[in-house]
């Protein structure tokens, strides 16, 4: 009989905004075919706004850690941990605000939790059991965030650059660089790192081989 996990393995995966985090996570999670795994992202859990104009959300600092429900998201995580359903909030980016659809997220074995600023709050990383940092240059980065947030999520370029300028690189020196120091791992250049993903990888494998999975349980989730 296959021992079952006394709680689920917890990654955290961090870094600055567009530096290639969910890239490694989804990395992560395809090589992992086959275990019962998920991602679980802090952009979901941005806080609930629909009490304030339109342009009052324009204005809220998304970047600081006050922008996020963290006591909500580490209500759900540790319900996940104790393999119990959640019902994860949806962000929608074109209202600044939450939407009011949920999904329901089932437990798994591994959870991947993904964010800018994941490890800044004690909270969470003592949840977590490794804890990695995705190191990409500031120039890549805003590239990055510019074709994304243009293409993805309805801004234009101005804004991007605005908001870039005022608060995601100065929340990114003050907030979201110093939480390098807690990770156990260090990914430089993100997603094109194999060497770095192959280890990591290697790793979590070991973690699942040394507890064993669950035949019943073994199942994918890429809803992100």
């Amino acid at each position: 009989m296959v021992k079952k996990k006394e709680r689920p393995v917890i990654i955290g995966v961090t870094g600055g905004s567009s530096s290639g985090k969910t890239t490694v996570s989804r990395a992560i999670l395809h090589r992992l075919l086959g275990h019962s795994i998920a991602i679980l992202q802090q952009d979901s859990y941005y806080k609930d706004q629909a009490n304030m104009t339109m342009d009052e959300r324009r204005q809220v600092n998304y970047d600081h850690p006050l922008a996020f429900d963290t006591d909500l998201m580490v209500k759900q995580l540790k319900q996940l941990l104790n393999y119990e359903s959640i019902e994860k909030p949806v962000y929608d980016y074109s209202k600044f605000t939450r939407s009011s659809k949920t999904i329901t997220q089932e437990p798994r074995d591994v959870i991947i939790v993904e964010g800018i600023l994941i490890l800044d709050d004690k909270r969470l990383r003592d949840l977590m059991d490794i804890k990695v940092y995705v190191d990409t240059d500031a120039d890549i980065r805003v590239i990055r965030r510019i074709q994304r947030d243009t293409s993805e999520r309805g801004r234009s370029l101005d804004s991007v650059i605005q908001q870039y300028l005022a608060t995601v690189r100065p929340m990114h020196l003050q907030f979201v660089e110093p939480t390098k120091r807690y990770a156990d791992i260090i990914i430089p250049e993100g997603g094109k790192n194999q060497v770095a993903i192959d280890l990591l990888v290697t790793k979590i494998q070991s973690i699942l081989n040394d507890i064993g999975d669950d035949p019943i349980s073994n199942a994918i989730d890429t809803t992100i």
